[in-house]
Parts: structure tokens; C-alpha cells; sequence
């Protein structure tokens, strides 16, 4: 894994407040994405497998990982954090929701615990040919990060085609705004867990936000999604 302070984060910041997502090039060394992907069929760090296909969220197939996490997602996780946590509540500030997010993850954590919320989220998920994945929000419980991560482990254009990243944004009053989006393997993807905050004449409002997948053509596509917040 590449270092997070090499990259330029003041760019991504002004990303995310702009669109609501950004991207972080290359953060994953292709052995890494490779060990990830492989491990999805052979590992027993998974607390639960969810088939899309029974609760209409799409054609595919993901795994929660349970705790202890794995060395490297584990990294991720922590390490990441620090970095949109201040982003995070520039957003609260704007909305005027009384909400603060510690500094450090484990702090943020002890507030999931709080409300209940001790399941890890951190999930890695696999599509096959016309695979897809709904357009959804990932909130667990009353305690969420307003912004999430994937990273992608295949190639595009080589080991699938088709399953673009899409993310909608929702302006009140308005039609829905379709973002469309193919990482490479290795990249990481920052996006709105739910809303994001836009200025207007009047003071900022809510745009809210949704993210899925488009359906695959040919190919396998594995990515790992890591939500900062735990679950129920």
C-alpha cells in the first residue's frame, strides 16, 4: 500500500465538496488487490455471505468480514480515517447537525458501541457476468460516517467489462444526477455515504446520495468497500 500522505489531499477535499467523490490513484499494489480477490473464496475472516439476489439488491454476491480484521484492511480503515473525518465535519457544520467525529477511528468506533452498533461493515463483494448492484445508501444504525470507501481489485477492460461505479445525486426540487465511473485496479474510490452539502443563495442544502453498480457484460469484478461506522 502507498502512503496516504504522498497524495494530495487539499485536491481530494475540494473533490468531495464539489462532487461528492474523488479518487486516490494507484493506493493498492496489484499483488495486494490479487491476495484480496483470492482470498474471497478461500478465507474464514467472514461473519456473514449475503446473496443479492434474495433481498432484490441486485446479481452478485458479498461477505462481511468479522473482527479481528485483516492486517491490511485493518491498515486501511484506521489510517484512512484521520484524513475525512475534518472533511466530515465541515459537512455537519453546513447542515447544522450537531454531530463531531473524533480524530482517530477507534474514538468513532467507541460511539457505534455506544448506540449499539459492534458489527464490522467492512465488506468485499463479487459480480459475475450481468452482475449489478442496486442503488442504495450503506447506514447501519443511528451512528454512520457520512463518507465511505472502495477499492478496486480487478482490472477493467481486461478481467471484466461493463460494472462502472454510479453514484446519483438527488437536488430538491430537481431531476437525479447520474455519475458514472471505472476505476482502475488498485484505486480507491471516496464517496457521500448519503448526502452531501451544496451552497446556495440561501445557505447550504442536502443533495442526497445513492451508489451502485451497473450490470457487468463479461468477467469478474471484486472490490472491497470499507464503511467506517459498524452496524447493529
Amino acid at each position: 500500500m502507498k502512503q496516504l500522505q504522498s497524495y494530495d489531499w487539499e485536491r481530494l477535499e475540494q473533490e468531495l465538496h464539489n462532487k461528492g467523490f474523488a479518487i486516490v490513484k494507484n493506493l493498492l499494489e496489484d499483488a495486494e488487490c490479487k491476495q484480496l480477490a483470492d482470498d474471497y473464496d478461500h478465507s474464514s475472516c467472514y461473519r456473514k455471505t449475503i446473496r443479492m439476489e434474495r433481498y432484490r439488491f441486485g446479481s452478485g454476491e458479498y461477505k462481511y468480514f468479522s473482527y479481528p480484521l485483516p492486517p491490511l484492511i485493518q491498515e486501511l480503515r484506521t489510517e484512512i480515517y484521520p484524513y475525512l473525518a475534518p472533511i466530515a465535519n465541515l459537512w455537519m457544520k453546513a447542515m447544522q447537525i450537531p454531530v463531531v467525529y473524533p480524530p482517530r477511528h477507534n474514538e468513532f468506533l467507541e460511539q457505534c458501541r455506544a448506540a449499539g452498533q459492534v458489527n464490522p461493515t467492512v465488506l468485499i463483494l463479487k459480480y459475475g457476468e450481468n452482475g449489478y448492484n442496486t442503488l442504495h445508501q450503506d447506514l447501519y444504525g443511528s451512528v454512520y460516517f457520512p463518507m465511505q470507501v472502495v477499492l478496486m481489485l480487478n482490472k477493467p477492460g481486461i478481467d471484466y467489462t461493463g460494472g462502472e461505479f454510479v453514484i446519483t445525486e438527488q437536488v430538491p426540487r430537481a431531476q437525479s444526477k447520474a455519475n458514472v465511473i471505472q476505476p482502475e485496479q488498485g484505486d480507491m474510490l471516496i464517496f457521500a455515504t448519503n448526502f452531501r452539502p451544496v451552497q446556495g443563495s440561501r445557505g447550504y442544502y442536502k443533495v442526497a446520495m445513492k451508489h451502485g453498480v451497473s450490470p457487468l457484460h463479461t468477467g469478474q469484478r471484486h472490490s472491497l468497500g470499507i464503511i467506517f461506522h459498524d452496524a447493529l
